[in-house]
């Protein structure tokens, strides 16, 4: 396709949404102007600033961004001036959440809120999180230069959260599940790997880590209207489907648990075979077991759970052992203890309540057949979540709009159903969903990668996200 052509499909097609959305009429030469900042706003600039965000990182190596380190203020602070940038009144709150809002033409009216967060895992690909940050200031942007954002119906606030994926304290949705009113106050007791308690390193970073405090966090269900988050898909299917968008049906349930397995420490040389009490074979048994009990439960759960075998055997429970650790961890000694973390999803609640009692009664029989204690903790408990019939329905009409009418996604001209999804990952709008209706935006991911530094998201893919985040605050 040359060059000209391009522009001119380009310059067509966002004629279409604008028209579709009731943009102010402009003659010929300022609607090619507001064209050129649409275009720059909604791709250029907010591809721009998640690759900025992806440079800031706490490892020189990888891209690591956890709960209130160095390279979160940092990146928290480049989205504060982002904010202002769009035209939104900005605060920090007390869990380290940065907000940004503006009231529109009632400031009194219940809010609508768009949120993902700013931290990462270890070893991250740089649209996770970032990405529904971004296109949430870019759409508001370009209200902003529009002329319309100080017309829009009721208050936006969009919330970059300050931890979800729960790597430094183990306990997920820390920004989300506070403003949620959720957030169990004795989480403030919990220790990071370096023995740093969570009140700790908020009383280090300036916020009171008092309960008092991170009670005061919650908002009132009654003043918020909805909530609605732009991630990757983190999975194939929008791929494999040929599009760019897809709108979530609901997010599964998950449980993190903490599984530690004691043994006798001893000489690798010199302890028989036969006289061992080594947790290290104990572990991976189980860790077997796991994988089993997951990939085939009509297979191998106990008679116990005959009634739920039909039900869990179709692929609707994922699996993880993550994290492995072994003390003293010597090529010459076997080890005394041995502790890993385990991930249980699915999208029924009771499926996977059932696997993970099935596991924990696996566990201390091959803990009991070995001779090792064992004990399993329960760090994190999220409950499946639907999202809300009315903000799919707005959603997906804000979807339809963009892929039907974005350049170079010709396939999209047809469209007349914008595909639904289950999500398995858990994400912000899990919390939320405990005071306000909820809604997703899921965006094509190449080869449905994620967690990884090959996460990658098509620019013209960016695009469609945003300018639908742009036709549903305008239709909101």
């Amino acid at each position: 396709m040359g060059c000209s052509f391009h522009v001119v499909l380009c310059v067509l097609s966002v004629v279409v949404i604008i028209a579709a959305v009731s943009l102010p009429e402009w003659n010929e030469q300022e609607t090619r102007l507001q064209l050129d900042l649409f275009s720059h706003i909604l791709r250029d600039e907010a591809v721009f600033r998640i690759g900025q965000l992806g440079k800031i990182s706490d490892s020189e190596k990888y891209l690591e961004r956890t709960f209130l380190s160095h390279a979160a203020k940092k990146a928290g602070n480049l989205i504060e001036e982002w904010m202002w940038d769009a035209g939104l009144k900005t605060w920090v709150d007390q869990m380290g959440n940065l907000h940004g809002r503006t009231d529109g033409a009632n400031s009194s009216a219940p809010a609508l809120l768009i949120g993902s967060h700013l931290d990462t895992v270890i070893d991250a690909g740089k649209y996770d999180g970032s990405l529904g940050i971004i296109c949430a200031l870019a759409a508001i942007k370009a209200l902003k230069i529009s002329g319309k954002l100080e017309n829009l119906p009721r208050p936006v606030e969009v919330i970059a959260f300050s931890d979800e994926e729960g790597i430094r304290f183990h306990s997920t949705f820390l920004g989300s599940a506070a403003i949620a009113g959720i957030l169990p106050v004795d989480i403030l007791h919990v220790s990071d790997k370096s023995g740093v308690t969570l009140q700790d390193a908020l009383k280090a970073n300036n916020y009171a880590g008092t309960e008092e405090s991170l009670l005061q966090l919650k908002y009132n269900p009654l003043s918020v209207w909805g909530y609605i988050e732009v991630h990757i898909e983190q999975g194939p299917v929008l791929e494999a489907r040929g599009l760019p968008l897809g709108v979530v049906l609901g997010i599964a349930g998950q449980t993190r648990l903490k599984v530690t397995l004691k043994g006798s420490q001893g000489h690798a040389g010199t302890v028989p075979m036969s006289m061992r009490k080594d947790p290290m074979p104990a572990a991976a048994e189980v860790i077997v077991i796991l994988e089993k009990l997951c990939k085939y439960p009509e297979e191998h759960l106990s008679e116990e759970y005959k009634g739920f075998r039909k039900g869990v055997s179709d692929g609707s429970i994922v699996c993880t052992v993550g994290e492995i650790a072994t003390w003293p961890s010597a090529s010459n000694v076997i080890p005394g203890q041995v502790t890993f973390t385990v991930d249980i999803r699915a999208k029924e609640d009771d499926t996977r309540e059932v696997i993970i009692s099935e596991f924990n009664n696996r566990v201390h029989q091959t803990c009991d057949k070995r001779s090792v204690s064992c004990s399993i903790e329960r760090k994190h408990d999220a409950s499946a979540v639907e999202c809300h019939r009315d903000m799919n329905f707005r959603l997906q009409n804000a979807a339809r709009i963009a892929m039907q009418n974005l350049p170079l996604l010709h396939t999209c001209k047809a469209l007349d159903v914008v595909p639904t999804l289950m999500s398995g990952a858990g994400h912000d709008a899990m919390a939320i969903s405990h005071i306000t209706k909820v809604g997703m935006l899921f965006v094509r991911c190449t080869g449905g990668i994620s967690h990884s530094p090959a996460e990658h998201v098509p620019e013209d893919d960016i695009w469609a996200a945003s300018l639908a985040l742009f036709a549903f605050l305008l239709e909101m």
